[in-house]
C-alpha cells in the first residue's frame, strides 16, 4: 500500500471510498444523495484541502483531507477496513502537521472513536451536534505530538 497526494483527477475515487463509508453510520441521516457527495469532493474537497489516498493494487480504499489545523476527513471504504489504511493515513496527517490537528467525530461512531483513541488522540469537548449538519452529538478530538 502507498500513501500520495491526491489530484483533482482523483475526485471519483474518493467519492467511491466516502459514499460506502458514510452509509456505514447508520445512525446518521442521509442528508445528500451519491451525486451531490460526488460534487462536493469534486468541487469543494480536492481543489481546497490537501487530500492524501491510500492507495493498494492501483485502487483507492482510503483517503484523508486536511484544511490548516483540521483533519475534516479520515475514510477508508468498507471492504478495505482493518488492513492498515487507516493508520497510514493518520500516520501521514501526524507527519505533515507535526504540530498537531483537531478533528469531529459523532459520539456514536464507537469504533472510529476506539481507532483514534489507539493511536494517541484525545477528546476535547462533547457536544450536542447543533452546529453539525446532521444535528448528531459528536466530539472534538486533538492529536498533539
Amino acid at each position: 500500500m502507498e500513501v500520495r497526494l491526491a489530484t483533482g483527477h482523483d475526485a471519483d475515487a474518493v467519492a467511491d471510498v466516502f459514499i460506502p463509508s458514510f452509509r456505514t453510520l447508520t445512525f446518521l441521516p442521509q442528508l445528500h444523495t451519491p451525486e451531490e457527495d460526488r460534487e462536493f469532493f469534486r468541487d469543494a474537497v480536492l481543489p481546497q484541502r490537501e487530500v492524501w489516498l491510500a492507495v493498494d493494487d492501483g485502487e483507492v480504499i482510503g483517503f484523508a483531507a486536511l484544511s490548516g489545523h483540521m483533519l475534516e476527513h479520515l475514510y477508508v471504504h468498507p471492504l478495505a477496513q482493518r488492513r492498515g489504511a487507516g493508520s497510514a493515513l493518520l500516520r501521514k496527517a501526524m507527519e505533515v502537521r507535526p504540530g498537531g490537528f483537531s478533528f469531529w467525530v459523532f459520539q456514536q461512531n464507537d469504533g472510529a472513536r476506539r481507532f483514534y483513541e489507539a493511536h494517541g488522540c484525545r477528546a476535547l469537548r462533547f457536544t450536542d451536534g447543533a452546529e453539525n449538519d446532521e444535528q448528531m452529538p459528536d466530539v472534538l478530538y486533538e492529536w498533539r505530538p
